[in-house]
């Protein structure tokens, strides 16, 4: 995977060639005055693939997952450590809604405006409705930083989590769900 090295700081001087919802991400961002340091790579759209740009990028990246009741009236975006194993019984329980499954393509792209591999919190910014719920596990609540896609996972941010939190969300009127996922690794 092709990864340019240096750590640029900010939007890109040229936008062209991106998707309007990458510099979309970087409109927002600048209008609310929060600073991000960027790593641009081709499509990084796994755990493994991401950790290389870790590297680069100097953060963690963290895992977003998109979910749905099996109803499909209820939609979740969680963010969680890369690490992490996932297990849906853990979070049904703590959030009160059982038989989760991952959101099908069309509904991430009709409700967050990404395509799989792309998923993020900043893509909430494309949820007018309020459709989709935002969970966010404890260890990446109380992270300094953290790193995500800016709705293309062609790049990546380093972004603090308490500009997300305190000026990124209340512009959006997005309170989030905070969770506390066991880490199964430790359970072994």
């Amino acid at each position: 995977m092709y990864i340019d090295k240096t750590l640029y700081t900010g939007r890109p001087a040229d936008t062209t060639g991106r998707l309007d919802r990458e510099v979309a991400c970087y409109d927002l961002l600048d209008q609310l005055g929060i600073p991000y340091e960027r790593v641009d790579h081709d499509a990084a759209d796994t755990i493994p693939a991401c950790e290389e740009v870790e590297t680069y990028l100097g953060t963690k990246i963290c895992k977003n997952l998109v979910l749905c009741n099996r109803q499909k009236t209820d939609f979740y975006l969680l963010l969680m450590d890369g690490e992490k194993p996932f297990r849906t019984k853990d979070l049904s329980k703590q959030i009160g809604s059982s038989r989760l499954s991952f959101a099908t393509p069309e509904d991430m792209e009709k409700h967050l405006g990404v395509t799989p591999g792309s998923a993020t919190v900043l893509a909430m910014m494309n949820d007018k409705a309020h459709a989709v719920k935002l969970i966010l596990d404890k260890s990446v609540a109380e992270s300094q930083r953290f790193g995500c896609h800016p709705c293309m996972n062609t790049s990546t941010l380093a972004l603090s989590m308490v500009d997300i939190r305190t000026k990124f969300l209340p512009h959006l009127g997005i309170e989030p769900l905070l969770v506390d996922l066991p880490d199964v690794r430790e359970e072994v």
